[in-house]
């Protein structure tokens, strides 16, 4: 029998359920998450993979991030990759069995100019010559870019917000809430699928783990990526706790229930803020997951997510091209 897609949850009861610690309750919590998965994704889970195209440098002063111009964290910092070199990482993701392929830089933006053209011929690159989607972080980008990324083949347009609103500035105070929820938008007018998501383990309330979830799926994208902090030595962040892996997977349920048909995605922290739950994620309802590494942190061998997904009674998507 079909499990019918239940109706998104609100914030309040969201915020209720993030609260609860009574063992009964949360196995209650678990289950309703992976039966809410299970209706709009049955057993599969899809995989993306990205490539840091563009690293350090950043203007934007992000207090989680490597990256981050107040950084000091030791990481190998060079400009826009090439062509061939994102193509080469795009034939690695589609052996690795990953769907997608996104083209990440740092910085608040990509020139319009020379590098806008270069990501162009590489996502024409990708698109033409292997099965993987092309799809890209750029930071904050206008309409007509972001149509010029599509016509060349870009399938999806990724934006974190990283954080609720009320607590953005505490995190990052170089850019404008606004501007990230406008870029999210120009990319939907420029008929591009949205992922957009967010880091938990900042130092912000459940409240405000709940506000970002609700600020996401008002934009209904329709990929939410769930990262989880990776103190780095040298960023701002570098001694916050991590979460605990039951944090961690009240969170997932909680933003499967809030967008029960978004694909629900685990990403960065996972390895380590998870540990040997990981494959509880999709008992509390992620359908999908990052893997072959992040920005600069390493990630699971792939063989092994691999292994943790069969083990879990889940099966890998295949590519669209592949049999």
């Amino acid at each position: 029998m079909k499990i019918e897609n239940p109706e998104p949850i609100s914030a309040a009861e969201a915020l209720e359920l993030l609260r609860l610690d009574a063992s009964e309750a949360l196995e209650a919590l678990f289950d309703r998450a992976s039966a809410a998965r299970a209706a709009a994704f049955s057993n599969e889970v899809s995989a993306c993979s990205i490539v840091n195209a563009r690293c350090g440098g950043c203007s934007e002063d992000c207090a989680f991030c490597a990256q981050a111009k107040s950084s000091q964290a030791e990481i190998e910092t060079y400009p826009l990759i090439s062509k061939d070199e994102i193509l080469a990482a795009a034939k690695r993701a589609e052996r690795d069995g990953a769907g997608r392929l996104g083209i990440v830089t740092s910085g608040r933006s990509v020139d319009p100019g020379k590098d806008l053209d270069a990501i162009i011929d590489a996502v024409s690159a990708v698109t033409s010559e292997t099965s993987v989607v092309p799809c890209a972080s750029l930071g904050l980008m206008d309409e007509e870019s972001l149509r010029r990324l599509k016509a060349a083949g870009l399938k999806r347009y990724h934006h974190n917000l990283e954080t609720a609103e009320s607590f953005f500035n505490e995190i990052c105070g170089t850019r404008d809430y606004d501007d990230q929820i406008r870029t999210i938008k120009n990319a939907e007018k420029a008929g591009l699928e949205v992922c957009c998501g967010g880091i938990f383990g900042l130092g912000e309330s459940l409240a405000q783990r709940v506000e970002l979830l609700d600020t996401i799926r008002s934009l209904k994208p329709q990929s939410i990526p769930l990262n989880f902090l990776v103190p780095i030595p040298g960023t701002k962040l570098a001694e916050a706790r991590s979460l605990t892996p039951l944090e961690c997977l009240k969170t997932i349920a909680v933003a499967r229930l809030m967008a029960p048909t978004a694909n629900i995605r685990v990403c960065g922290g996972r390895e380590l803020n998870l540990k040997d739950r990981q494959p509880d994620i999709f008992r509390a309802g992620a359908d999908a997951l990052m893997i072959g590494g992040y920005l600069v942190t390493a990630g699971n061998p792939v063989e092994k997510d691999k292994k943790m997904i069969a083990d879990a009674g889940m099966r890998l998507r295949q590519p669209p091209g592949t049999a």
